[in-house]
């Protein structure tokens, strides 16, 4: 049976991903673990994250599970979802300027204040609900979804200078921003699968089935 961890690094809706993960795939062993060997001879891993990411990077680096990350990032399938795909990148410029793992290319940006949809109307932040995700080029991790599906969005920063090589998915509001990366073996998604019902439990079953190769 292929076993897949999920990060507890005393952050994020823990439950509600293992719940999604068990049911995308009744074969898989989900476990949700903060030991370090677990997470390493789990066959795929999730970095799962909300809320701020100062909080985020310095829960990494008390329990040490940043270096772990860094460790399953060299060749096993990671998936990082919402601040745990921040996380990857270089550098969030959330609460004043917050170094990240430095795994992925890119940087994290707040959206700027006064933004308008089409019609001129006032756009809130954070960006949360429902939004299209529009996939760029048939990721493997997109199998079985819907062009333009609509996927769960809470942040209020966002992705950016990633390499469009590495953009496997792209959302607007108003203007478009990456919301799912590919770099190798990690796949990192800026919406909640856990929380994007039929579309995010089909992603997560994409995931699991990955070899995080093709």
């Amino acid at each position: 049976m292929a076993s897949v961890a999920v990060i507890d690094y005393g952050m994020g809706n823990l439950h509600s991903i293992a719940k999604a993960l068990k049911t995308a795939s009744a074969h898989s062993d989900v476990i949700v673990s903060a030991d370090k060997d677990t997470i390493l001879s789990a066959d795929r891993v999730v970095f799962p994250g909300v809320g701020a990411i100062r909080d985020c990077m310095n829960a990494l680096h008390n329990t040490g599970l940043g270096e772990t990350i860094k460790q399953v990032a060299n060749d096993k399938p990671l998936l990082g979802i919402c601040i745990g795909m921040q996380a990857l990148l270089q550098h969030s410029e959330e609460n004043g300027g917050i170094d990240c793992l430095g795994i992925l290319p890119g940087n994290v940006v707040r959206f700027p204040k006064g933004l308008e949809d089409s019609n001129n109307n006032k756009l809130k932040i954070p960006h949360m609900g429902w939004n299209e995700v529009n996939n760029t080029n048939k990721d493997p991790l997109f199998n079985k979804i819907d062009q333009n599906e609509r996927f769960y969005f809470v942040h209020s920063y966002f992705a950016t200078n990633v390499g469009s090589e590495n953009v496997i998915a792209t959302t607007k509001y108003p203007r478009k921003f990456p919301c799912a990366l590919r770099f190798k073996n990690i796949v990192a998604v800026q919406f909640h699968p856990e929380k994007s019902q039929h579309a995010g439990l089909q992603l997560l079953t994409n995931f699991l089935n990955w070899d995080g190769q093709s």
